[in-house]
């Protein structure tokens, strides 16, 4: 992560979104490092598309504050989106257009002409491994390659940073993890990749992460650190063959503090690590025959269950 400036590329202060009675985006306060790929991690529906779009000039905020590169988004947006990359949700570069074209066109938008655009254009094929498709209609495409067409569009002017909302929506896993290769290339050349995702593994990969859920920052941190909220020894994977049964009766269990089901085995939050060693017993004693039960190191998934899980019950 480059460290070189030490100005915020981003900076969120009681961020907030309403439309009408409806809270999208609740006081959502955060900064985001020059040169780190921050994460915003949540369901559908927990606010990531409304805050990106209210970061990229798109849409006012009802309250609060924020700023990008410096600049205020309430009263500068103009400013902003001359400097920023963004991909959005759907889909944005033009079907019945081929690669050249579409790029072409894109850094004509920018302020790209001649040799300049040329030299960028020559980067992007290159960079997305479009080589050998410059000519092709971007329709005719697979998903995991235009894809990788509009992040490299959104970067032809050179932005210092990119705004990626749900990037790898509906590609293959082996299309999502080489996107996902070239934005650890963006970050190791000193670009700013703000991306939102609700793919786990994508957050895996980021500087720090925001967990978004109902509008809300449940948290935010590396995710080391997000992982550190479980002590030792406390989140234990449980195997039988009865996994629904297993889950109510273990919801039951004093010590037992969350219970969530992965397929076809569960894991389990324990309030102190002795706990595990009496679960088998228990399940055994309801028809749960031959359990397993080991500690396992807890994934983002656990700490975003936990965190949802732990602000649901504050609120009650």
């Amino acid at each position: 992560m480059n460290g070189g400036s030490s100005q915020p590329a981003v900076v969120a202060r009681d961020l907030t979104r309403t439309f009408g009675p409806f809270v999208a985006v609740d006081r959502v306060s955060f900064e985001v490092r020059p040169g780190e790929i921050f994460g915003f991690l949540g369901s559908n529906g927990a606010g990531k598309t409304t805050t990106i779009r209210m970061l990229c000039g798109l849409l006012a905020p009802s309250s609060g504050s924020a700023s990008v590169l410096g600049f205020d988004v309430a009263t500068q947006a103009a400013e902003i989106k001359r400097r920023i990359g963004y991909m959005s949700q759907r889909f944005s570069l033009y079907n019945d257009l081929t690669v050249e074209e579409n790029l072409r066109f894109w850094g004509g938008a920018y302020g790209l002409f001649g040799a300049e655009m040329a030299g960028r254009a020559e980067w992007a094929v290159v960079t997305a491994d479009l080589e050998h498709s410059r000519r092709a209609l971007v329709r005719s495409l697979p998903g995991g390659y235009r894809q990788r067409l509009a992040l490299v569009a959104a970067l032809l002017h050179e932005p210092p940073i990119v705004f990626l909302d749900e990037p790898t929506g509906g590609v293959d896993p082996e299309a999502r993890r080489r996107f996902w290769d070239l934005i650890d290339e963006l970050a190791a050349a000193g670009k700013t990749v703000f991306v939102t995702t609700h793919y786990m593994d994508e957050a895996e990969r980021c500087h720090r992460v925001a967990l978004m859920h109902a509008g809300r920052l449940l948290a935010l941190d590396s995710v080391p650190d997000l992982k550190s909220v479980f002590p030792q020894g406390t989140v234990v994977e449980v195997t039988c063959g009865r996994p629904a049964q297993a889950m109510a009766r273990l919801e039951e269990l004093p010590g037992v503090v969350e219970v969530a089901l992965f397929g076809e085995r569960l894991h389990v939050v324990l309030g102190n690590p002795a706990v595990g060693a009496s679960l088998a017993r228990s399940l055994d004693a309801v028809g749960c025959e031959n359990a397993t039960v080991r500690a396992i190191s807890p994934s983002l998934e656990d700490v975003f269950i936990h965190v949802i899980a732990r602000a649901e019950g504050e609120a009650a």
